[in-house]
């Protein structure tokens, strides 16, 4: 129960960074090969095609890899939060936040009563019953990992409210987003989308929240998110690593025919 998400939060309150790849295919075998990698994995049921079935393969990899794992729902629907956590998801990511009582609602469905309003159901979490009672709802408070995402101007205007939400761990950065709702897509080193970025890291730090940030495969954006103060960067996905390991290693050979 929870075994692994604190080797994440270990990690970082020790002062190194962590990274992780996001998942997006559904073979259970991806998150198995690539795991021991990583310092942690990104199930994604946003962007991908993912259903429950498969997301549930997923986990049980990396419990058998002993990786921590965050899981990003599809939205805040409260169907999806209890689904995801009932099936044994050590953190929850919201993407697409717009506005504090969005975020607010999410972290409440996270965390049982009195701390909070999600419903009572727990499969893998309780070890299929197993575990119960005051011990297992007190670990399921206290140890779960949630995050919102950051993607939009009208939650930056908003952030020093929304770091102070109780039960909130963290916020991540989606630069991508973050720079369309400002109509400048993709330009995220624009003076604009970047004081955008710094705003929200200092407000999150200053509240004692892991920082975290989603991109592409890049090692210098990862750098440069870090110089920044992300302590978390979900750094490219399974199919970004692929297609960029056949890139690489196929162009090397015909380079040098």
């Amino acid at each position: 129960m929870y075994l692994n998400i604190k080797k994440f939060t270990d990690k970082m309150d020790s002062g190194q960074p962590c990274m992780g790849t996001a998942i997006t295919f559904g073979d259970l075998s991806i998150t198995e090969a690539v795991a021991n990698e990583c310092d942690f994995v990104w199930i994604d049921l946003e962007h991908s095609p993912t259903d429950m079935e498969s997301l549930v393969g997923h986990m049980i990899a990396c419990r058998a890899t002993g990786t921590p794992f965050l899981v990003r729902v599809p939205s805040g629907d409260i169907g999806w939060i209890k689904r995801v956590l009932d099936n044994g998801a050590e953190g929850i990511i919201l993407p697409q936040a717009k506005s504090y009582e969005e975020i607010k609602q999410f972290v409440d469905a996270c965390y049982y009563p009195p701390v909070g309003t999600r419903g009572f159901g727990p499969r893998r979490p309780s070890d299929y019953g197993r575990i119960g009672g005051e011990q297992y709802l007190k670990h399921a408070n206290e140890e779960i990992f949630v995050c919102a995402q950051i993607e939009c101007k009208a939650v930056v205007e908003d952030i020093d409210r929304i770091v102070q939400i109780p039960g909130l761990d963290s916020i991540c950065l989606g630069p991508m987003d973050l720079s369309g709702s400002v109509n400048k897509l993709g330009q995220t080193s624009d003076p604009e989308v970047v004081q955008l970025i710094e705003t929200t890291i200092q407000a999150g730090r200053d509240a004692g929240l892991y920082i975290g940030m989603g991109m592409a495969a890049s090692p210098s954006f990862a750098l440069n998110a870090i110089k920044q103060g992300v302590q978390w960067c979900q750094c490219g996905t399974d199919m970004e690593l692929i297609v960029s390991g056949a890139r690489t290693l196929y162009q090397e050979i015909r380079e040098s025919l």
